[in-house]
């Protein structure tokens, strides 16, 4: 059976039940000033609720009424209890128009918080999740770069911040749960080949595969489910003193899947530091600064690098047959026929409309993989 919580609507300041019990004794408030030997000002300011019972206070009321000293400091710890509630409700309130923004349903299907259709519960649920208190706490963190070191970021620039800042959220609860040794730049790159094997020879629990691999060199691989509205393929960032990429399988697709997860591995050894974060809005081979660039090129030369690439296209040149050609290839050069099919959709978007390569392209669902954490 479940227990319902009363919380009362009203609470009694002390200096009201001191009045009664003054008015039952028959002593008036001057007498009662010189027997505890506090100003007449300080016991008139308490009878009319303008002050509070202090702990020096209740002593010596103790010893005149013979009222313990833990009675009337109980009334004032529920009394500003109450206060401290009463206002807490008004931030909530305030906090319901924040709290329409965030997809609440999906993080409620997905266990984040709980189901409600009151926006006060909502608010205060999303309160509890992102461990604050007001609304200008969640604007401090994910959009005025408040916090310290680690964790620095803006999201004002997104179309979407507070659905990614929740999705960015409970990345960062997993990873704080997980046990792992410290980075190391060497293990990460001695797991690369065998990263690398495990993409082409796709076993049915290929991601938690993934996640082993990481974790031997201090990694901490993240697959968090997606949120409506969110438009990055995933994120990279330290946590503590490990890097964690977060992740989610945006487009369902085996070859997009891996080329991020190369893309961002690229991000940790060649831009690995501790204050850096990069959210990946990937579109295959997209080109924006530097550093996306050098994290696409180190994800081509790992996945399937141009003079491999180029050698395809001048089997394809010559009429040979495609499929063929794709699967023969990436044998030779040991990586995945989804990789050289996604390389061929994206250098050339005509081959969208042959339907046949399209088709040979896995679709996949982390959802439904088995995951370490």
């Amino acid at each position: 059976m479940k227990l319902i919580e009363y919380e009362p609507d009203y609470a009694i300041h002390p200096g009201k039940t001191l009045k009664e019990v003054l008015a039952e004794k028959g002593i008036l408030p001057k007498e009662f000033a010189v027997r505890t030997g506090k100003p007449i000002k300080t016991i008139s300011n308490l009878l009319n609720g303008k002050t509070g019972v202090t702990p020096d206070m209740a002593v010596q009321f103790e010893k005149v009424l013979n009222i313990p000293a833990n009675f009337w400091l109980k009334l004032q710890s529920e009394y500003e209890e109450f206060l401290a509630r009463s206002r807490e409700k008004g931030e909530l309130q305030k906090a319901t128009e924040w709290a329409k923004k965030f997809p609440y349903a999906a993080m409620a299907k997905y266990g984040w918080v709980k189901p409600t259709r009151k926006p006060s519960v909502k608010a205060e649920q999303l309160f509890a999740f992102f461990g604050i208190s007001k609304v200008k706490a969640w604007e401090d963190i994910y959009l005025n770069n408040a916090l310290p070191v680690f964790f620095r970021i803006s999201l004002k620039r997104q179309k979407d911040p507070y659905a990614l800042s929740a999705w960015l959220a409970k990345g960062e609860q997993i990873a704080k749960s997980v046990n792992c040794e410290p980075y190391s730049k060497y293990g990460l790159k001695e797991f690369l080949p065998e990263l690398k094997s495990l993409m082409v020879n796709k076993p049915y629990d290929f991601f938690r595969q993934a996640q082993k691999l990481f974790l031997t060199a201090g990694v901490k691989l993240i697959y968090v489910p997606s949120l409506p509205k969110i438009p990055i393929n995933g994120v990279v960032r330290w946590i503590g003193e490990n890097p964690v990429v977060q992740i989610y399988d945006r487009y369902k697709r085996y070859d997009i899947f891996w080329f991020s997860l190369f893309h961002e591995l690229g991000h940790i050894l060649l831009h690995g530091k501790k204050k850096s974060i990069f959210l990946e809005d990937l579109t295959y081979l997209k080109n924006e600064n530097r550093e996306e660039k050098e994290a696409n090129n180190f994800a081509s030369k790992w996945l399937l690098p141009e003079q491999e690439f180029k050698v395809i296209l001048e089997h394809l040149k010559k009429g040979n047959e495609t499929l063929k050609v794709i699967l023969e290839s990436a044998k030779v050069f040991n990586t995945h026929p989804d990789i050289i099919i996604g390389k061929l959709l994206h250098e050339n978007k005509n081959l969208y409309k042959n339907s046949l390569l399209q088709k040979r392209l896995s679709k996949i669902n982390i959802d439904s993989q088995p995951k370490l954490f």
